[in-house]
């Protein structure tokens, strides 16, 4: 951990290991964003999840899926949007400097209205109740292995192209 850059970068792991290296809640200039803006912090995540929950209903749209198939069109979206997260917190660290609203409209708003829990949980509730089981828990176990894939794939990949290194290793 550097001191320099209040303890977000570097090497840690354990319980100082941070999933998010552009936050610390310890730093108040970190927690403070919503707080010193809040309608500027809120029109971004609002603007942005109408975007994504657009795109959301679009996919759905043009893939539906009966209630005893698997749910093609919530897989992909979810499994995307986990990508495009890992990608984007690989990437705010650099370009999210001076655009403090960047990070709550794509990653918030737009990715947050994008993917969805809830849908899938339905999805899977209803593969049961159609008494497809099977297909119920095939669905259940790849969407969650697909996301924790994709978003480790999303920020690996992001993380090479744009230089970082490696974790563990002085940045």
């Amino acid at each position: 951990m550097d001191p320099a850059d209040g303890g977000r970068r570097g090497g840690a792991s354990g319980p100082e290991a941070r999933i998010d290296p552009d936050v610390d809640l310890r730093i108040p200039a970190d927690r403070g964003e919503l707080p010193a803006r809040p309608r500027a912090v809120l029109g971004a995540v609002a603007a942005g999840g109408a975007l994504g929950a657009l795109a959301r209903a679009a996919v759905a749209h043009a893939v539906p899926h009966q209630p005893a198939t698997f749910a093609w069109s919530t897989f992909a979206v979810n499994v995307s949007g986990c990508l495009l997260i890992g990608a984007l917190m690989a990437a705010l660290p650099r370009a999210g400097r001076g655009r403090p609203l960047l990070r709550p409209f794509l990653g918030v708003g737009v990715l947050g209205g994008y993917t969805t829990f809830s849908t899938y949980a339905v999805d899977v509730h209803a593969a049961f109740a159609a008494g497809a089981p099977v297909t119920a828990v095939a669905y259940l176990g790849a969407t969650v292995l697909g996301a924790l894939l994709a978003v480790w794939l999303g920020d690996t990949l992001t993380g090479r192209l744009l230089g970082r290194a490696e974790p563990g290793s002085e940045r």
